[in-house]
This record gives structure tokens, sequence and C-alpha cells, in this order.
């Protein structure tokens, strides 16, 4: 119990890491919270620092969701007491993180792409699917946002209808709605027309 206690501390930790913030710092010197959406994802950072800051940004917020799962994983794996469903607690740790950063006054991203690398050990197959909605989605719609709400979407019900009810449908779903809330900004400037582009 304590290695679980400890490794979802860690996984926090980790993902409040900005590296969207940072990176735009960097790359331009601006605040990326005061321009464009204000949000410190890839998309944002593609807008005021370029597409190789967004790609860097895209890539390490993935691997913050990603690395404490594949620890605790191993952790598991190799014979040390931890709940199962810690996994899943590591997890929404790691998103939480993103979501509500330490270093931003509990402030931060959407939790996209951090869902994603922290969900795909979890359940590849469901995060595959929502990923080739989320492309679809975008291709015709031209919103990066709508796009991110399918995968919220996607994902509990991909898993329902590949695997049924379980206490992995309960973490997807909470983490649906974790991607929801973060957008509220987008669905009401969607819902008026006035949504920024990808």
């Amino acid at each position: 119990m304590i290695i679980a206690i400890i490794l979802t501390i860690f996984a926090y930790l980790l993902g409040s890491l900005p590296f969207g913030y940072w990176i735009t710092k960097k790359v331009t010197g601006k605040n990326i919270q005061d321009h464009g959406s204000g949000n410190i994802g890839s998309t944002n950072v593609r807008r005021i620092a370029g597409k190789k800051a967004s790609i860097l940004t895209q890539v390490l917020d993935m691997l913050k969701g990603l690395l404490p799962v594949l620890i605790a994983f191993n952790v598991h794996r190799y014979g040390f007491v931890i709940p199962p469903d810690s996994i899943l607690f590591v997890a929404l740790a790691a998103i939480l993180g993103h979501n509500f950063s330490l270093f931003l006054e509990l402030k931060g991203g959407k939790g996209v792409n951090t869902s994603l690398g922290a969900s795909v050990l979890i359940c590849p197959i469901p995060v595959f699917i929502a990923v080739s909605v989320y492309f679809i989605v975008r291709y015709v719609f031209k919103f990066v946002s709508l796009g991110s709400l399918f995968i919220a979407l996607s994902l509990p019900i991909s898993f329902y209808f590949l695997y049924g009810y379980n206490h992995i449908l309960i973490y997807l779903i909470v983490v649906g709605i974790l991607i929801i809330v973060q957008h509220q900004s987008n669905i009401k400037r969607l819902l008026k027309g006035e949504e920024l582009g990808a």
C-alpha cells in the first residue's frame, strides 16, 4: 500500500511538470497562458511557438502519463504488493497533475495527451479507436477541441462495447469527464461559433 501511495504521488508530481509552458517560455519568452486559448497543451503551443515546440510538448505530455503507469505495471509484475486498481489511481494522478499543476498555481492543460499516455498500456485498443475518431473529427470539422471531446466519449464507449462493465470502464468515464470539464470554455466557443481552429 505504501508503494502504491508513493507511485501515486510521483505520478501527480510528474504530471504537474508544465512542459508546454516551459517550452514556449524558452522559445518565445512569452507566457503561453496569456496567448491564444491560454492553454499549455500542444495545440496552443503550436499557435504561439511553432510546430517543433508543439511536437516536443505533445511527446512529453504523453510520456508523463505513460511513464508512471509503466513503472506501476512493472512494480506489480515483479512481485511488489500493490492493489491492481492502484495502477488506475496512478494514471489518474498523472492526469490530475497535468490539469492542476503545482507549478502553475493548480492551473494546467486539458489533459488529452496525458490521458492517452496514461491509458495506452491499460486499454490500448480503445485508445487506438479514440485517436482514430479524433483524426476523423478533426479532418472533417477542423477543430482540435471537438476531436478531443470525441476522445472523451470514444474511450469509455469503445471500451464498454469491447469488454463490458468493469473498474477500467469507471476509470475511463472519469477520464472522459475530466477532459470535458477542462474543455468548458471550448464548448462555449464552439456553440457560439467562436472557437479557434487547429
